[in-house]
C-alpha cells in the first residue's frame, strides 16, 4: 500500500469509540472540510455498524454547515431499522455539538434479480491521459502565482477533456473522468466502498459549471455541495481504474444538479450519483 493510500485510509476509516459512536479528523488543508470526506466517514461509520452479510446499495445525505478541519467530527449512528433483507441507518455528524451534515444509508443482503444497464462510453484509456497531479503541476510551474501546486493525492484522477481553468470557455455539461486509489486496498468491500464516496464528489460541481464561464476557483462565485445521493449495483474495486461520467441537465434558481455513473474498464455499471449544489454569484 502506498503511503498516500495508507493516509486516506486512516482519515476515513473513523474511530469507534462506542457502539455507535464514532470520530474522524481531517488534513489542514482545505481550509473548509471536503465534502467527500465526510461522505466516506460517514459511511465507513455506519457500515461498521451493520452485520457484513448486508451490502451498501444507497446513500442520501445533506451537507448542513461547513466543517472545520482544525476540529473533530463526531458521527451518532442510529440503528432505526434492522429487517429480515434491509437494513438502515441514520448519521449524524456533529461538530462543537452543532450537525455539519446529516445522511440515511441502506442495506441489502444480496440477491439474485433482473438486470440490465446503459453501456459505457468509449473513451480514452486511462494509460493515454496526463494525471490530474501531473497537469497541475505543469500548469503551477507555467503560471507562477496564478495556480498553487498540488499536493500529494492519493486518489489518481485523469480527466479526458480537462477544462482550462484560466480561460474556462462554455462548453457542453458533460464530463468523463478516470479514478482509482494508488495503492492496494486489500478485498473488504466496506474499505472500497468508502473510497468510492470519497472519490464520488470530486466533479460532480464542477460539471454543473461546464456551460459557463466560470470555475470553482472563481472570487466571485460562492459554491458549495448542498446533497449528495449514491447508490451502489455490483461490487468493485477502488484501487483499479473506474470510469466517472458526468452529466448536469439543469442549473436554476442559484442552485445546479449534477448525476454521475462509475463504470468498471470492462464496461459494468458499479455505481450511481445525484448532486445539488449551490452557484450563487456575487455582482458586487
Amino acid at each position: 500500500m502506498s503511503i498516500g493510500v495508507d493516509k486516506l485510509l486512516k482519515l476515513l476509516e473513523v474511530r469507534q469509540i462506542d457502539k455507535y459512536l464514532f470520530s474522524g479528523v481531517s488534513p489542514k488543508r482545505p481550509a473548509r472540510i471536503f465534502g467527500g470526506q465526510v461522505l466516506a466517514q460517514a459511511l465507513n461509520a455506519a457500515t461498521r455498524t451493520v452485520d457484513a452479510s448486508r451490502i451498501t446499495h444507497s446513500m442520501h445525505a445533506y451537507f448542513l454547515r461547513p466543517g472545520n478541519p482544525s476540529k473533530q467530527i463526531i458521527y451518532a449512528v442510529d440503528p432505526i431499522r434492522d429487517g429480515k433483507s434491509f437494513t438502515t441507518r441514520n448519521v449524524i455528524a456533529k461538530q462543537d455539538g452543532i450537525a455539519i451534515f446529516s445522511a440515511s444509508v441502506s442495506y441489502h443482503i444480496a440477491e439474485p434479480g433482473l438486470q440490465h444497464h446503459f453501456d459505457m462510453l468509449q473513451v480514452p484509456p486511462p494509460e493515454e491521459l496526463e494525471s490530474d497531479f501531473d497537469r497541475w503541476t505543469r500548469l503551477a510551474q507555467e503560471h507562477p502565482g496564478k495556480i498553487d501546486p498540488p499536493i500529494l493525492h492519493p486518489i489518481e484522477r485523469k480527466a479526458v477533456q480537462p477544462r482550462d481553468y484560466l480561460n474556462p470557455q462554455p462548453q457542453e455539461p458533460q464530463q468523463q473522468i478516470w479514478f482509482r486509489a494508488t495503492g492496494d486496498l486489500g478485498d473488504d468491500l466496506c474499505r472500497h466502498q468508502t473510497v468510492l464516496a470519497f472519490m464520488s464528489d470530486f466533479g460532480l460541481l464542477g460539471t454543473a459549471l461546464l456551460p459557463h464561464p466560470h470555475t470553482g476557483m472563481d472570487k466571485g462565485l460562492q459554491s458549495a455541495s448542498l446533497d449528495h445521493a449514491l447508490w451502489f449495483h455490483h461490487p468493485f474495486r477502488a484501487d483499479e481504474h473506474l470510469l466517472y461520467v458526468l452529466d448536469s441537465p439543469v442549473a436554476a434558481a442559484g442552485r445546479g444538479f449534477s448525476r454521475g455513473s462509475f463504470y468498471t474498464r470492462e464496461g459494468l455499471l458499479v455505481a450511481s450519483t445525484a448532486q445539488e449544489c449551490l452557484l450563487r454569484l456575487h455582482t458586487s
